[in-house]
């Protein structure tokens, strides 16, 4: 992981949290623009199929109490989660709503944030506190699924995401603007 990790520049805490403030403020607008391209049995039934408890999003609990340390540590395994995630998400509205430009603009935009997010954080934790691995998880690849199963799981995946940054946003950014 920080194999390739110089020094930080002077900014990367400040950028960092500006990164996670532009992934809240965008969050429900991509989640709202995914379920308008699913069709209305979505928009009709969300809490049964969007149910995220269904995915494999990894566990947010840290606050405000934590150590910077843990806080960096679970940013980096949500959104390395989410970066594989867009990916899947991606392909797959490319291959079933290929014409929805809005939608597939805003999951490219929100994928090339996340990187920036991610190389943020790896620079951070390689740097600042010597963790020079973390354990991630990664979605289920949604290749092989039925195009109902591909729709359910990128609803249930930006549904939690919604949920996940907000906190990550609301709660955990007074310690990056310190960090």
């Amino acid at each position: 992981m920080c194999e390739n990790t110089h020094v930080c520049k002077p900014n990367v805490a400040e950028q960092t949290r500006k990164l996670v403030l532009l992934l809240n403020a965008t969050a429900q607008d991509l989640f709202s623009i995914y379920l308008d391209c699913q069709g209305d049995s979505f928009s009709s039934h969300l809490d049964e199929l969007c149910n995220a408890n269904g995915t494999n999003f990894p566990d947010f609990h840290v606050n405000r109490t934590s150590h910077k340390k843990e806080i960096m540590v679970a940013l980096y395994k949500v959104f390395a989660f989410l970066n594989a995630s867009l990916g899947n998400i991606t392909r797959d509205q490319e291959e079933l709503n290929p014409t929805a430009k809005e939608l597939l603009e805003r999951l490219h935009n929100t994928t090339k944030t996340t990187r920036g997010l991610i190389s943020n954080l790896t620079c951070l934790l390689c740097t600042n506190y010597k963790v020079s691995q973390v354990d991630v998880t990664y979605g289920k690849s949604s290749k092989g699924m039925n195009v109902f199963k591909k729709k359910q799981q990128g609803c249930q995946v930006l549904r939690r995401y919604v949920q996940v940054v907000s906190q990550a946003a609301q709660v955990l950014l007074p310690h990056l603007s310190q960090a």
